[in-house]
């Protein structure tokens, strides 16, 4: 079962920074991430993948051409992502934004 805190600041130092929404992520491993629906559906490309963490939609971050992580935040207001990049470890809250990492 995995549980998310607030990271430190850019610098690595501590915050004063909370989020209200990191007691309602889910806990469980992460989705085998296939690709982004939305860009699977309107046949474009993704830079990297984000995993809802209240419904388990993945979706593309920001940098990608069509940011559909953000834009399924937007239209159901789920705001905890983690990275569905193999290797990574960190999460983000796109209402109170801030980084999120394994406590």
């Amino acid at each position: 079962m995995m549980r998310w805190k607030v990271a430190a600041d850019a610098r690595c130092a501590p915050t004063e920074r909370l989020c209200a929404h990191v007691a309602h992520a889910a806990a469980g491993p992460p989705a085998e991430a296939r690709g982004c629906d939305g860009c699977a559906r309107a046949g474009t490309r993704w830079v990297h993948l984000r995993e809802c963490l209240v419904c388990g939609y993945v979706g593309c971050c920001d940098t990608s051409p069509m940011g559909h992580a953000r834009a399924h935040f937007t239209a159901h207001g789920h705001p905890l992502v983690r990275s569905a990049q193999p290797g990574e470890r960190w999460a983000w809250c796109f209402h109170d934004e801030v980084l999120l990492v394994p406590s």
